[in-house]
């Protein structure tokens, strides 16, 4: 199976808004339905943090620093994910990596920079 592929990072000033989208290529639809869509996100000098996910008919999950802010979808038809990401501030500065986990692990895309600068 074919890595994630994440697009939509960029430069934007604090305040502003960002939208993410992950795609699987050439994902099956089984497959596709039976993966926790996840993004997670690295800044400098930091860990690998986990920002949201989402699995298949159920609500998406949020970590406690982005909710309220950031919004998850997944659209099946599609076989997307999107990251919504509204009031920007700095400390959101970070590469953000899509996750695909399913039965037989675990696949991470390249990564897209997103940066939030004064």
């Amino acid at each position: 199976q074919a890595p994630p592929v994440e697009s939509g990072g960029g430069l934007v000033q604090p305040g502003g808004s960002l939208r993410l989208t992950c795609t699987v290529p050439r994902v099956i639809t089984s497959v596709w339905n039976s993966y926790t869509m996840g993004w997670y996100r690295q800044a400098p000098g930091k860990e690998r943090e986990l920002v949201a996910r989402i699995s298949n008919g159920k609500s998406p999950e949020y970590s406690k620093s982005v909710e309220g802010r950031f919004t998850l979808s997944r659209d099946n038809a599609r076989k997307v994910v999107h990251l919504q990401m509204n009031r920007l501030t700095p400390e959101d500065t970070a590469i953000y990596y899509c996750n695909a986990a399913g039965q037989r692990g675990a696949l991470w895309g390249q990564g897209t920079q997103v940066t939030v600068y004064s």
